[in-house]
């Protein structure tokens, strides 16, 4: 409540107009406002009529409800629902106004009459009664509270416990270990004899030999061997406990070798290309004068593992791309330019600001050191290791993204998620460290996988018919690090995961010979936090690719990849307009022409061609293989700021009724008009040899569709659904708050004005 004493002259009254008629609403007992919670979960403090702002300008569409805290979340209970559609993506372990606490950057308290601020830790003091409370997160919401008509000792106290609780002391103290605990235990009765098969996720862990083994066959790798002497991490504490290594290297010698290598980490095989080159990535050798020993012995083996006896190259990460601070520092930048600053009158060039950042520099940096790895693999037949000096951070980037251009599998869905759990969960990525769970050391702190992530939209922006999965399912996996209920994004190690499940296992009377993937599931098991409808969200209608269904004369067609290095004459490249969703007006040949000398700065026509220059000039003038090789566009025109991702929660960067979810409802349709157009034929024409078999007519069909839209009647023309906008699947409603930009430079760029086009770098408007 205010308290008698004087405003000062400036203060400004935040309370709606009909300041009595919303506390009568908001009074008990006309709702009991009480917080959904997760097993295990309890309230650590909460405070009444607290206002959640949406609009910094007027408090007209403000909710009131119940503030809380739990030990996994801050969650908002508004006493009214608001008028405004919901977000249409149900997420069944947070709600609309949640937040896990692991998602909190920073936890800011204001006291306004008395013009203070404080940003607060655990285990600190709050000397004033807080009037606002700021988070600030790291899925880049902004959501500010309102605290003026709620008693000024529990707004205190509720914002001590959010800042507390959002830096445990302790891995063990994430919220993850007691909600496991309590489902496995819960579900005890689902599970025959006593455990669960780990059927229910098909991505492969590599927590087993027999992961690796399938890895080796499916990649044709004959020359190299799953080894077994880091069994226990007792060589490396950061590998895996399962290394592919070549056939000609003995145990004997790995292990001899290993102590001179940064962390132990011997060279650790990556992937093999079907014509025998093997990508490999290893840490640097501490010792300069063992070096030369170790890598003549090292090469001498990797060159013995290709059929041709091909050379060895070897790309020192370190000296030529970004470090992690370097990436740090650019995606702080660009989240202060999209989110968190104003944007003024004054800033006449915005997307400038945007290239100033350095962010899209460093995603064009690691996509075309990428393609370059991808030459010597496939255009030279050489082998390639990729050097750091730990192996756990730019490694992980790299070799993803080259396993990405080079093998389609890596492109369906579950193909990425065991790409992004053998290269970066089991190699030993920093996640604790990086994504800074504990908030311990903001030194070690850098977006290496978001960036990673980045990369992989720019290609699926450039092609998008190569990839199954949507930029929903990248968004959402992003947000999955800031939930603490999973394995693969909470440790540092296998063996750190290893060693704290086991103490949790023991904590919890979980049998020992229980699968850790059962007890606590890795995020692939999508099941929990999402229906089975929302997950057809991840799914792309124009995905062209092993499995994807077509109809050709009447039958289902699959395509399916060749053994030769073929370039199809019948898949061809993408327009320049469908590909991109906003370009138009420029030839494809001339955009792709443009990448060799992007590749080679000073590439000249009047110059002989260099072998990588004739490579990739020859891939960008045939038609497109969706199913083979792809090399990204790389001139900065050609990288493009990822809006979903950055500007989903500013209001007004969402358009009603468009952008890219329009195409998708659009394509969704389509792909579900022909795919009950299929089911209605096969009730009259049998299955021929070789197509695809077909859900049976009689059965639900909703339980057999693969789009979130479904076609309707005939009778009946599709419209665009009323939710639909340029954010959807996720909603902006008071998650960011701010000043309006109407009428700014960056709403001009939100509107589709062309402005900056002759200066820019991205060229890609709304």
């Amino acid at each position: 409540m205010f308290s008698g004493k004087p405003m000062k002259p400036t203060f400004k009254c935040y309370l709606p107009p009909v300041q009595t008629d919303v506390k009568k609403t908001i009074e008990p007992p006309i709702k009991k406002l009480e917080p959904k919670l997760l097993p295990g979960e309890i309230v650590v403090n909460e405070v009444n009529f607290v206002r959640k702002c949406i609009s910094a300008e007027s408090s007209h569409d403000d909710l009131w409800g119940k503030l809380i805290c739990t030990n996994f979340k801050v969650s908002f209970i508004p006493q009214d629902v608001p008028s405004k559609q919901k977000s249409q993506l149900s997420h069944l372990l947070l709600g609309e106004h949640d937040i896990p606490l692991t998602c909190l950057e920073q936890v800011v308290t204001v006291n306004d009459t008395k013009g203070k601020k404080k940003v607060l830790g655990s285990n600190q003091k709050l000397k004033f009664n807080p009037t606002e409370l700021i988070l600030y997160c790291k899925d880049l919401r902004i959501i500010r509270f309102c605290f003026h008509e709620a008693g000024p000792e529990s707004a205190k106290k509720v914002c001590l416990a959010i800042a507390h609780y959002s830096h445990p002391a302790d891995l063990q103290l994430l919220f993850g270990f007691e909600y496991q605990g309590r489902r496995y235990h819960e579900s005890k009765g689902e599970r025959v004899n006593g455990s669960s098969p780990r059927g229910g996720f098909r991505t492969p862990i590599f927590d087993r030999s027999s992961d690796w083994d399938r890895e080796i066959k499916r990649t044709g790798a004959s020359e190299w061997r799953v080894c077994t002497i880091n069994d226990d991490h007792n060589v490396s504490q950061s590998l895996p406990e399962y290394i592919v290594v070549p056939v000609s290297l003995a145990d004997q010698d790995l292990k001899k070798y290993s102590i001179y290598f940064t962390d132990h980490r011997i060279p650790l095989w990556c992937w093999n290309h079907q014509n025998g080159s093997a990508l490999v990535r290893m840490a640097s050798i501490s010792d300069p004068v063992q070096q030369k020993k170790i890598d003549q012995r090292v090469f001498t083996a990797i060159t013995k593992s290709h059929p041709q006896r091909s050379e060895v190259v070897r790309s020192d990460l370190d000296k030529c791309l970004p470090n992690i601070q370097d990436i740090q520092s650019a995606f702080v930048k660009i989240r202060q330019i999209c989110v968190i600053d104003p944007f003024e009158e004054s800033e006449e060039r915005w997307l400038t600001s945007i290239e100033n950042s350095r962010w899209l520099e460093y995603v064009r940096a690691f996509l075309k050191h990428s393609a370059e790895i991808v030459f010597h693999l496939d255009g030279k037949n050489s082998s390639v290791i990729l050097q750091e000096e730990e192996d756990r951070d730019l490694n992980c980037v790299v070799s993803s993204l080259v396993q990405l251009m080079l093998d389609p599998h890596y492109r369906s869905l579950l193909g990425f998620q065991s790409l992004v759990q053998k290269e970066w969960v089991m190699a030993g990525h920093r996640f604790l460290d990086r994504c800074n769970h504990l908030k311990k050391n903001e030194k070690e702190e850098s977006p290496l996988f978001m960036l990673f992530l980045d990369c992989v939209w720019q290609m699926m922006n450039q092609y998008p018919a190569a990839f199954e999965f949507t930029e929903t399912y990248l968004t959402v996996l992003s947000d999955s690090m800031w939930i603490p209920l999973f394995s693969t994004f909470l440790f540092n190690s296998p063996k750190q995961r290893a060693q704290h499940l086991k103490d949790f296992a023991k904590n919890k009377a979980i049998p020992q010979s229980e699968d850790q993937a059962v007890y606590f599931p890795p995020v692939w098991d999508w099941s929990q936090q999402f229906s089975t409808k929302d997950q057809t969200l991840f799914n792309n209608p124009m995905y062209v690719g092993k499995g994807a269904a077509c109809v050709q004369n009447g039958e289902v067609k699959t395509f399916r990849r060749t053994k030769q290095k073929t370039y199809s004459s019948t898949l061809r490249g993408m327009s320049v307009s469908v590909r991109n969703g906003t370009r138009s007006g420029e030839e494809t040949l001339t955009r792709r022409g443009s990448l060799v000398s992007e590749l080679k700065p000073d590439f000249s026509p009047v110059k002989v061609e260099t072998p990588s220059e004739r490579f990739f000039r020859d891939w960008f003038s045939r038609p497109v293989d969706q199913q083979g090789l792809l090399i990204p566009l790389l001139l900065p025109s050609h990288v493009a700021l990822w809006k979903l991702y950055f500007l989903r929660w500013v209001p007004e960067a969402c358009i009603p009724r468009g952008g890219p979810s329009t195409s998708y409802h659009k394509l969704s349709l389509l792909v579900d008009e022909i795919e009950t157009l299929q089911s209605h034929l096969r009730q009259y024409k049998g299955p021929s040899p070789g197509s695809t078999p077909l859900p049976s007519p009689g059965g639900p069909l909703s339980d057999h569709r693969r789009m979130y839209f479904k076609a309707s009647s005939r009778h009946n023309p599709p419209t665009p659904p009323d939710f639909l906008t340029s954010s959807f699947p996720f909603t902006p409603v008071g998650n960011l708050c701010r000043r309006s930009i109407h009428g700014t430079p960056i709403s001009k760029f939100l509107n589709g004005a062309r402005i900056w086009l002759s200066t820019e770098t991205l060229n890609d408007t709304v």
